[in-house]
């Protein structure tokens, strides 16, 4: 079955979360193809299984703990929220190598806008100069099926970010396409590119002319944990 994409607009965090398990469940059975959601949510703090570290969460937000990997972030209607839900026994049941295509199909993504991204060594998620970090990624799996993914910051409000420590991290270090190209980016003029680098990396369609072959993920210590452990999201 060719992989697919459904698009639910601004949907609850809570509600999304549950219609998501279901279709990963529904993945497992066979019953659909490899899909990403595609989906934005109102103002929330999730925190995955690494909880907060113990740092306090901004007041008067919803926080919502769920099983994907990693710390606490946010999530707001001026993001791209991913959710690939993807069979990964024939892919080799290769949840990191799985990981580094989800970073390399954002990275195709926002390209075409003028913003050249890439990994942090040792990090997760999607950074642009190595420094500043536009996209988080985080995942669980279940039966061998992905669920969670990604979350691009296109227009976020990053005063939140900077109200907390996301993923672990300093707040200041979060970006946006906004803020990477100083100026407003049209979140419907993103979401073509984010289908097309979908369509690329997952779904089974020809690359680009000249498009550079996926390169194997970097190994490390990290490496050796379990592979069904959920990632970090950081």
């Amino acid at each position: 079955m060719p992989a697919e994409v459904v698009e639910w607009g601004l949907v609850p965090y809570p509600e999304a979360l549950e219609r998501m398990r279901e279709l990963r469940r529904r993945r497992a059975r066979g019953e659909v193809p490899d899909t990403l959601i595609l989906v934005r949510h109102p103002p929330i703090l999730t925190v995955g299984v690494q909880g907060t570290g113990g740092e306090p969460l901004p007041p008067g937000l919803p926080v919502f703990t769920v099983e994907r990997g990693g710390h606490a972030t946010y999530h707001d209607p001026g993001q791209w929220v991913g959710y690939p839900i993807v069979d990964l026994n024939p892919r080799g049941r290769d949840v990191r190598r799985f990981v580094h295509e989800l970073e390399e199909m954002v990275c195709r993504a926002v390209a075409p806008l003028g913003v050249q991204a890439g990994r942090r060594p040792g990090e997760r998620g999607v950074w642009v100069g190595g420094a500043r970090k536009l996209a988080s990624v985080g995942v669980a799996v279940e039966e061998w099926v992905t669920s969670h993914g990604f979350a691009l910051n296109v227009s976020t409000d990053l005063r939140v970010f900077r109200s907390f420590k996301p993923c672990g991290l300093e707040g200041d270090v979060m970006t946006s396409l906004r803020e990477e190209l100083g100026r407003p980016v049209d979140l419907e003029g993103v979401r073509p590119l984010l289908l097309e680098a979908w369509n690329e990396v997952f779904g089974g369609l020809p690359r680009p002319p000249g498009a550079a072959p996926l390169a194997p993920p970097r190994r490390s210590r990290e490496d050796s944990d379990p592979v069904r452990a959920p990632l970090r999201p950081i």
